[in-house]
């Protein structure tokens, strides 16, 4: 940090470049289990997501509460019924946890955050079982500060569902769409064969036979002859939602 200002103070650098550097060294260590990019969403308009998937309890709760305290908010991603009741039992004065169970997310943030407001995005799930990875989508989006215009159980199978919501979202000026499906999954596909906005597609593992875990629902999106359509991993709503918050996002500065 010393190098970097003493190269301000001599002129070597401007003020923009120095704050990159200085933004790239805030790195909170917790402990010898973390290293908290707590920087992340300022560097990158990424947030920094603790994923609470195979970790211990007390170690979410750990890295949940020096996230909250350096950044103002924690996002907790793929949360265990455990994790649930020790951050309720941890929340500190100041601080407030908002829980969305069917997404598997926690956010832990002191009273009074305002998420900065950077666009509008749509997000479309094919199917009920489709609903939990589309929330996650919408938590994310969110937290990066998007307006989220959303719609449930339009898949295929009955097709004439889709396009009322579809044309309301293009009316309101979504700047993308994530589409999560699981089974066949191609309503990605149709989605992205109507609408001049980018589209990203999260296969789901919702599926049985052929289609389990996820697999075919994948490989049909990765087949699809319709550009536009970019896909994310099987149930990755987390990395969706920020694809599609970063698009909001640029097409809001132009």
């Amino acid at each position: 940090m010393e190098d970097i200002l003493q190269a301000l103070l001599r002129g070597e650098i401007d003020m923009e470049t120095a704050k990159q550097k200085l933004n790239v060294l805030q790195i909170t260590e917790i402990g010898n289990i973390a290293k908290l990019d707590v920087n992340r969403a300022r560097r990158t308009g990424a947030p920094e997501a603790i994923l609470a998937q195979d970790k211990e309890t007390e170690d979410v709760v750990r890295l949940s509460l020096a996230m909250a305290q350096a950044s103002g908010y924690a996002l907790i991603t793929r949360v265990k019924e455990s994790d649930y009741v020790a951050l309720e039992k941890s929340v500190p004065e100041g601080f407030e946890l908002e829980v969305n169970r069917k997404a598997r997310i926690c956010i832990l943030k002191r009273l009074g955050h305002i998420f900065a407001q950077s666009g509008r995005i749509g997000v479309l799930a094919a199917g009920t079982a489709d609903i939990g990875v589309a929330e996650e989508v919408v938590i994310t989006a969110q937290v990066m500060g998007c307006e989220v215009s959303k719609a449930y159980d339009v898949g295929v199978a009955g097709i004439h569902r889709l396009y009322g919501p579809l044309t309301e979202m293009l009316e309101q000026g979504v700047s993308a769409m994530v589409v999560v499906a699981g089974m066949d999954a191609v309503l990605p596909i149709v989605v992205s064969s109507h609408v001049s906005v980018p589209v990203i597609g999260v296969p789901t593992s919702v599926g049985y036979g052929m289609g389990k875990d996820g697999v075919a629902g994948l490989m049909t999106m990765l087949q699809t002859c319709s550009p536009g359509l970019a896909v994310v991993n099987i149930d990755n709503g987390f990395g969706a939602g920020v694809f599609a918050s970063l698009i909001a996002r640029q097409a809001r500065i132009k």
